[in-house]
């Protein structure tokens, strides 16, 4: 499928541990499809995973969405940052529960390195939780800029103590 001229394609990481976790994740899904200038091109299952960091806290749901869209990558960053807020999103401790967490994890073929933004996602490499349900939509091949295939990824992280979620 090709793009609308002036969009670039881009991957968003969703995840939620708080609350009603798969109502948060499913409905950031389509406040996301509803903005101006993006377009949803695919969304993955559901899975539950471990969560990082403190253990005394509930398991996450996590999903990837992929998108076509015509806003600045600093842009789409501010409108997911918008959505989380609506969703109770509280800034604390590094990896502790959230009702909502959405990462730009991939925007077009490009690294960018802002003070407020780093793409590819720093811990993408790292993370079951964001490569399977990545791989479940990437076109084939992906490359992740300066980290190599997602299949090399991928074979390197296992999917420990991820589960899919029956829908």
């Amino acid at each position: 499928m090709s793009l609308p001229v002036g969009y670039r394609e881009a991957y968003i990481g969703l995840g939620s541990n708080l609350e009603d976790s798969v109502a948060h994740v499913t409905q950031a899904r389509g406040e996301i499809a509803e903005l101006a200038e993006v377009v949803e091109l695919g969304f993955s299952a559901l899975y539950r995973s471990l969560p990082v960091g403190p253990q005394d806290q509930p398991e996450y749901v996590n999903a990837a969405m992929r998108i076509a869209t015509a806003l600045p990558a600093i842009d789409l960053l501010r409108q997911l940052q918008a959505i989380e807020n609506r969703h109770g999103r509280v800034r604390g401790q590094r990896w502790g529960a959230r009702t909502l967490d959405l990462d730009l994890l991939l925007y077009d073929a490009q690294i960018i390195e802002q003070p407020d933004l780093i793409v590819p996602h720093p811990e993408l490499a790292k993370r079951a939780f964001v490569l399977y349900p990545l791989a479940e939509l990437s076109v084939p091949d992906l490359t992740v800029p300066g980290l190599g295939s997602l299949a090399e990824l991928m074979s390197r992280c296992p999917p420990d103590g991820l589960t899919q979620i029956d829908s």
